[in-house]
């Protein structure tokens, strides 16, 4: 199986790089290689015809949540319109394509997680790009895995976990915010997912279709910090904030020029049931990302 991946440098696509390798040959490019830059549509469609895939997924996307609100154009191009090219490239050579979307497709109201078949309404520019990244996917008729999920992280590059971690050992006082919920997912479960998700795919290709991909269990950004900082100090590491100074606001008390999804929960039902997966509790990966980080 020859499987090209695109993103190879980020924190799903470095994953990826390793859970891939046990499938085939895996052709890894970020934007730096020739066919690699999803801003190059030209040279993108050139390289899948090239490498002449048989899978590709895509791990490469405009992530600048606040930026791509006056960033528009090139958030499109990344998010959107190369995903809807490489479903085109895909249908025509009948690849598979793998996409990674993610919880801000939804308008975060209610209390409830969305199963994949909840109506959609982004709030800000980077949601609406990476929905109209499914919908052009969809449309095309290729076979494909949209796998929406949330919260990532990853101990390579940067994340929350590490910004909270800095901040502990340097303040007396820190303001989280609590009103926003999800599920902090690792970067190396949705690369195992993925791994696991293709051969199935292939062999039944009814399983084609959108996927909600994310840790079991839910948090608040507020109680992710206070978790990371508790595992921190048990573990003798450096913590100057008083485990009562670590403080809940709710979002109004921190703008962005990007709206924010009160509620991120996502339903993973129906991956679980339609692969056999189970998906680990949140705290499991974390715990393991931060004793990798330490």
């Amino acid at each position: 199986m020859k499987i090209l991946l695109l993103g190879k440098n980020g924190q799903v696509g470095w994953e990826l790089q390793r859970s891939l390798s046990v499938l085939g040959e895996v052709i890894a490019l970020d934007r730096r290689d020739v066919g690699g830059d999803l801003s190059d549509s030209a040279a993108l469609a050139a390289a899948v015809r090239a490498h002449q895939p048989q899978v590709i997924v895509n791990a490469a996307a405009y992530t600048a949540v606040d930026k791509a609100e006056s960033d528009q154009a090139a958030a499109t191009q990344i998010n959107a319109t190369a995903p809807g090219l490489l479903a085109l490239e895909a249908m025509a050579l009948g690849a598979l394509l793998v996409q990674f979307s993610t919880d801000y497709v939804f308008d975060g109201r209610g209390d409830q997680p969305r199963d994949e078949s909840a109506a959609t309404g982004a709030l800000s520019v980077y949601g609406a790009t990476k929905l109209a990244g499914e919908e052009a996917i969809r449309a095309s008729g290729c076979q494909h895995l949209i796998l929406r999920t949330s919260w990532v992280y990853a101990a390579r590059g940067g994340n929350f976990a590490k910004t909270m971690l800095r901040l502990a050992a340097e303040r007396d006082q820190l303001k989280v915010i609590a009103d926003q919920i999800g599920a902090p997912t690792g970067a190396d479960l949705l690369a195992d997912l993925t791994a696991q998700m293709i051969p199935a795919t292939l062999a039944r290709p009814g399983l084609s279709g959108t996927y909600h991909a994310a840790a079991a269990g839910e948090t608040s950004w507020h109680a992710y910090a206070q978790h990371v900082i508790e595992f921190a100090r048990s573990q003798g590491k450096p913590i100057k904030v008083a485990a009562d100074q670590v403080l809940a606001i709710p979002t109004a008390d921190y703008p962005t020029p990007a709206a924010r999804p009160l509620n991120s929960r996502l339903n993973t039902a129906k991956l679980q049931a339609a692969f056999g997966l189970t998906l680990p509790p949140w705290q499991q990966g974390v715990d393991r990302m931060l004793t990798e980080i330490f």
